[in-house]
């Protein structure tokens, strides 16, 4: 395990060549990894991510959790997310980088794509697989964008952002997810603030009573809506949220434990170890060795 932390890169730090535009990258995967061989190892992005593959097998790891590489298969990972892959021979497909501004400039909700299921930013609803019928579909509209990213002229970054819109639709409609979205609005509105509010104050707020307050419902109906949204409970979703960040702190072996702890606002090193083993069946110690 390397001693520095996860690098975290942005999108002109990742360009093929000249880009688009700062804030969209479109590429060949293959080609992708080729120029960017560490990429293979862990590292967060501090856009949104999606990764399409066509062929080719092997495993992707996202937040800690492995998921097997198949055709067909895209990943979606907002900014934030740690993850690395590990392929099995010749791997092709498609990646694309995107920063929210790139919407923002032509979409009046700054958090549009935040609709989308697979943007939820947990790892498990991020990986889509396409019915066999859609893939050739999915594919020839990255190659529109590739079309327009070599072809530069006046109005191509517009038609970047309506491909790019398309695509996630497309994905959408091709997973059954629209009408699932459609059919509850206000219950998925509840469920993306509760998500948005625990992901900005995990640290100071770990009662469910603290986030009910904050979304004007009460305790007891904010536990049986996520339970039955997602099959766990508010306290559960603020527990995974806190252990994400722990994990992710862990993978920087010059943080010390004591650090660790403080960082996430437990009372003392020996609270936030319990914790830690009660969730997960071993300790921060045997955690980060498991990672060297």
């Amino acid at each position: 395990m390397s001693k520095a932390l996860i690098p975290t890169y942005d999108i002109c730090s990742l360009a093929l060549g000249k880009p688009a535009s700062e804030d969209l990258l479109v590429a060949k995967f293959e080609e992708y990894l080729e120029a960017h061989k560490d990429i293979r190892f862990p590292h967060r992005h501090s856009f949104y991510h999606l990764a399409f593959f066509t062929d080719g097998g092997g495993t992707h790891t996202i937040d800690f959790e492995r998921f097997p590489v198949k055709k067909g298969q895209l990943y979606f990972m907002t900014p934030g997310q740690v993850h690395s892959w590990f392929f099995s021979g010749k791997i092709t497909g498609y990646v694309m980088n995107v920063s929210a501004a790139f919407f923002n400039a032509f979409l009046k909700d700054d958090n549009y794509i935040e609709r989308f299921p697979f943007f939820s930013g947990v790892s498990a609803e991020g990986v889509v697989q396409l019915p066999q019928e859609k893939i050739r579909g999915i594919a020839d509209l990255f190659e529109r964008m590739l079309e327009e990213v070599n072809r530069g002229t006046l109005y191509s970054i517009d038609m970047l952002r309506l491909l790019t819109l398309e695509l996630f639709i497309q994905v959408s409609r091709a997973t059954s997810q629209e009408g699932v979205k459609q059919e509850l609005p206000h219950n998925y509105l509840l469920l993306r603030n509760f998500r948005k509010l625990v992901d900005q104050h995990y640290m100071q707020l770990k009662l469910p009573k603290e986030y009910a307050a904050l979304l004007y419902v009460t305790p007891n109906y904010l536990n049986a809506f996520c339970r039955h949204m997602l099959g766990k409970s508010a306290g559960e979703i603020i527990r995974d949220r806190v252990l994400l960040e722990a994990k992710r702190l862990l993978t920087n072996a010059d943080m010390s434990i004591a650090s660790i702890a403080w960082q996430l606002n437990f009372a003392d090193n020996s609270y936030f170890t319990k914790f830690f083993k009660k969730y997960t069946g071993i300790t921060p110690e045997e955690f980060r060795k498991n990672l060297a």
